[in-house]
């Protein structure tokens, strides 16, 4: 991961994933969804925890889920008495860097994970109270990544080599191009000492010479060498490159930011969109139990920012739902990066656009007075 090519890909994800808006949502049983007024959109609203922005916390933990193909979130809670039911009060989220994970089941079957980290401490936790996004869910029955539950980098570790071996001799080609530019051949038997006061004599012609040509006397001769370092073509740079950004599904437009909105649109569904997915069914499975799940409990990671690039799709978006009362006057004003006022949380609708029931009903008694009417006559 000390490859730029690496760090850049892993760095534009992490941006991107930044951006997203988590909720704890619940869909009743006629499929309205409703945002929860609850100690788990507190913290994904303003901070996971008392170190991070929930910015910061989305940047550290893809870091960690592309990095190890693992990232383990740590749910803390306490016991609360809330309407009088025994409930979670979630008080933080915190990513966890281990650096070796093991995992235990008891004699009942209850699985447990055991985090070891860097300063020697460890821990061990019920499996199902932890949330875990993995990458590349694969080989391992339990981890992401490789049979052994470690990043792939099997495949990658060769193309960073090759690209590495090609920068320094790069770096050396260009050190050897201005290293030695000439020899200076002295056309006389001369000892160490007056050899040593020839080399001076010729250093300071070099020196004091504005025009680039040097004065040099009968018996010593300057004889220049050309020296043409070979270094390596574009395309070949270009294909190793290509390697490494198909690897981690990442364009060059994509990386640079001078994508269109196709470019982003195929990166998003490709690489963007499954992961998203992932995160929230990860955080669902470990905050909620299984009848809450069945009541219509998740956490949804809303990508509304990553879709909505450029002006123009704001606009269609913004006509398209605007119009039909799907929106409110400050989410409209939101979509376009303006702040909300007071009575701005009504949802206009166009009045070009009736229910369809409506639109029968309205059809129906026409067509029974153009029929009264003809009979009439």
């Amino acid at each position: 991961f000390a490859s730029d090519i690496v760090e850049a890909c892993i760095r534009t994800k992490a941006t991107e994933i930044s951006k997203l808006q988590p909720k704890h949502i619940f869909t009743d049983e006629n499929g309205l969804q409703s945002i929860q007024k609850d100690s788990i959109n507190r913290l994904l609203r303003f901070g996971p925890n008392e170190l991070m922005t929930t910015k910061d916390f989305l940047e550290k933990c893809t870091w960690l889920h592309e990095k190890t193909y693992n990232c383990f979130i740590y749910p803390k809670y306490e016991i609360r008495w809330i309407n009088g039911e025994k409930t979670k009060y979630y008080t933080g989220f915190y990513p966890l860097n281990p650096t070796e994970v093991d995992f235990l089941e008891d004699g009942h079957g209850k699985l447990y994970v055991q985090f070891h980290f860097l300063n020697s401490d460890s821990v061990l936790l019920p499996y199902n109270e932890v949330i875990h996004w993995r990458k590349e869910f694969s080989d391992n029955d339990l981890m992401g990544g490789n049979h052994e539950g470690k990043a792939k980098s099997e495949t990658l570790l060769p193309i960073l080599k090759i690209n590495h071996s090609l920068i320094e001799g790069l770096d050396k080609a260009v050190k050897n191009s201005l290293a030695i530019r000439g020899l200076l051949k002295v056309n006389a038997l001369l000892d160490e000492e007056k050899l040593e006061e020839e080399r001076k004599e010729f250093e300071q012609k070099i020196f004091n010479s504005q025009s680039g040509i040097l004065p040099v006397s009968n018996k010593s001769e300057y004889v220049p060498l050309t020296i043409n370092p070979t270094i390596m073509d574009k395309e070949t740079l270009e294909f190793i490159e290509g390697k490494v950004l198909k690897h981690y599904g990442t364009s060059l437009p994509i990386l640079t930011g001078k994508f269109t909105e196709e470019d982003y649109q195929a990166y998003y569904e490709k690489v963007l969109e499954p992961e998203i997915i992932g995160l929230g069914q990860a955080f669902s499975k470990a905050l909620f139990s299984i009848e809450q799940l069945e009541a219509g409990h998740e956490i949804i990671f809303y990508g509304q920012k990553l879709l909505f690039t450029n002006t123009q799709n704001k606009i269609a978006v913004a006509d398209i739902l605007g119009n039909r009362g799907a929106l409110t006057d400050n989410q409209l004003l939101e979509l376009f990066g303006y702040p909300p006022f007071p009575g701005g949380d009504t949802r206009n609708k166009s009045l070009n656009f009736i229910d369809r029931d409506i639109a029968n009903q309205y059809q129906m008694s026409q067509f029974q007075k153009e029929k009264g009417v003809n009979q009439d006559e």
